[in-house]
């Protein structure tokens, strides 16, 4: 049986639009294969049944490879927050919690998001290995999510992304 752990990445950020707008762009298929880990000129799939017990489902083409992330809604309360549970099948059967809490603010809204983390610990790890994995996997984690909601925050405020040419 494979050991784990659990470690928590916070991340705020702020929006110029109302929060239903940015709420829709986290269960409006339309919106999220346009800015969630995936592009939408690289999108294979795009599913999401907002309602808790429904899926999301999104499949991502590159390098020749496709890239999985599917979901299940645990809480829908439009336009204030969102529970799913995030997993890559074809990296691990963890899964991760993620929560999205969006109030609004005198002008635009803030997007409060909440992933707890699932890490591997490798065998024979003492307690320093593990603290040192968690800050590993929230760093990386956090850099995902700070690119993807920089999409994010340009497409609800413009209805567009700009994707940078690598």
């Amino acid at each position: 049986m494979t050991k784990t752990s659990i470690t928590t990445l916070n991340m705020k950020r702020e929006f110029d639009v109302p929060a239903e707008k940015v709420f829709d762009a986290w269960t409006n298929v339309e919106m999220i294969k346009k800015w969630m880990f995936t592009m939408e000129h690289t999108n294979k799939v795009a599913k999401s049944e907002p309602r808790v017990g429904g899926t999301w489902e999104i499949v991502d083409h590159r390098d020749g490879k496709d890239y999985r992330a599917i979901g299940e809604y645990k809480v829908v309360e439009p336009p204030t927050k969102l529970v799913f549970t995030f997993q890559m099948p074809q990296f691990s059967d963890l899964e991760d919690d993620i929560t999205v809490e969006i109030q609004p603010l005198e002008s635009g809204c803030e997007m409060s998001f909440t992933q707890e983390i699932t890490v591997i610990h490798e065998e024979g790890w003492a307690e320093e290995d593990i603290e040192k994995a968690h800050e590993e996997w929230k760093k990386e984690t956090e850099q995902g999510w700070h690119y993807m909601f920089l999409g994010l925050k340009q497409l609800v405020e413009t209805g567009k992304i700009i994707y940078p040419s690598f």
